[in-house]
């Protein structure tokens, strides 16, 4: 076997980057389809006058996931940053849609 040139290289790249677009557009779709349940759910809170946020349900999540990332062998505080990022923005939805009545 050769030595690794210039061009086997750029290929291995180019395959490994292909490989992180089709990943990184899988999530794209999955935080779609994500987005779309909580903003039904933030129109059935404000429907029958529920707060936007449920302090319990996002500790029993975050517990969740980050025993799911440990099991992936993911870093568990990673996996809690993310998911409470997307949480923040589910309940400013929420929020939202409790003020103004659409998202």
């Amino acid at each position: 076997m050769g030595t690794p040139t210039a061009e086997s290289h750029a290929k291995q790249l180019q395959a490994y980057r292909e490989s992180i677009d089709n990943i990184d557009a899988a999530l794209v779709f999955m935080l779609a389809e994500r987005f779309k349940i909580t903003k039904a759910v933030g129109f059935y809170k404000r429907e029958h006058d529920l707060p936007p946020a449920d302090p319990n349900r996002e500790q029993r999540q975050i517990e969740r996931l980050r025993d799911l990332a440990k099991s992936a062998n993911l870093d568990p505080e990673f996996s809690e940053k993310f998911l409470q990022f997307i949480i923040r923005e589910v309940i400013r939805h929420h929020e939202i849609i409790r003020e103004e009545g659409a998202l």
